[in-house]
């Protein structure tokens, strides 16, 4: 992977932390993940306005993703109102990128080395036993939800990656996927029996709608961008490592500890991301 692509992920990668920790101090995660799906929106209409139009190839990619971010976020929010998020995140995080590259080798012809593949495996398999050996974290139905949210996560990365391709704006194609997302969105909770989700947004989740909703539109927009750069499940495991950053920021300012499971983590992610450079 080139130095430049490397890093800007791994930028990426930490401020997603940054929001991810947003959520997770928020009373209300419906309210949180509403507000980051909304929050997309004011930059994605600046980037429509001001950048170039992608290729109308994209079409059915844009309404793809939408859909399968729909997915995504009920069981993510499902997830949530019967486990934690330190419980259900890292399981759907390192599914994720585990699930895009099988289908990428095996549906989608695409070649790895062995040594890129084992490093990408490292990386999940550390961030997944955050949540997988939680003493707390017994109740398969919460199980079953994180995997299903991580499948989803895998194929709108794959999804948004030759979409984005296609597209030949990475940026554009990716707000106008969010734009449709977040049109698609309100009918998902109203599904979920969630009213007046955009009163509770202004008055309980301004903050997350604007910080959060900004922050996660840069961080997957240089995402996706990396994914035209790159070998998506390669850019996708990486883009994963921000557990290892939340692990970090909450030992050395929200003073939670360090056990043994995190410490069996932070080697096997760092491993992993060693392989992902250097193979």
């Amino acid at each position: 992977m080139d130095n430049f692509v490397f890093f800007l992920v791994l930028f990426a990668t930490a401020m997603h932390a940054v929001w991810n920790g947003m959520v997770k101090n928020h009373p209300d995660k419906v309210v949180a993940v509403a507000a980051i799906v909304l929050g997309h929106i004011p930059l994605a209409v600046i980037a429509i306005i001001l950048l170039p139009a992608p290729t109308l190839d994209c079409i059915p990619y844009i309404i793809a993703s939408a859909i399968v971010h729909q997915g995504y976020q009920w069981y993510l929010i499902s997830s949530y109102q019967i486990g934690d998020l330190t419980k259900v995140y890292p399981i759907a995080r390192g599914f994720g990128p585990l699930v895009a590259t099988i289908i990428s080798i095996l549906v989608l012809g695409l070649v790895l080395k062995s040594l890129v593949i084992l490093s990408i495996l490292l990386i999940c398999i550390g961030i997944m036993i955050l949540g997988l050996f939680d003493r707390e974290n017994k109740d398969f139905k919460v199980l079953k939800l994180s995997l299903t949210t991580g499948f989803f996560i895998g194929l709108y990365s794959l999804i948004d990656g030759y979409g984005a391709r296609v597209s030949l704006s990475p940026i554009v194609y990716m707000s106008w996927a969010f734009l449709l997302s977040a049109a698609i969105f309100p009918i998902v909770l109203k599904l979920k029996n969630r009213k007046n989700i955009f009163q509770n947004i202004f008055s309980e989740g301004k903050k997350m709608f604007w910080i959060g909703g900004t922050i996660s539109y840069i961080i997957y927009v240089i995402v996706v961008w990396a994914f035209t750069k790159a070998p998506i499940p390669m850019v996708g495991a990486l883009r994963e490592t921000s557990i290892l950053f939340s692990i970090l920021i909450g030992y050395f300012f929200l003073k939670e500890k360090i056990t043994t499971t995190k410490i069996i983590s932070i080697f096997l992610i760092v491993i992993g991301v060693i392989g992902i450079k250097l193979f």
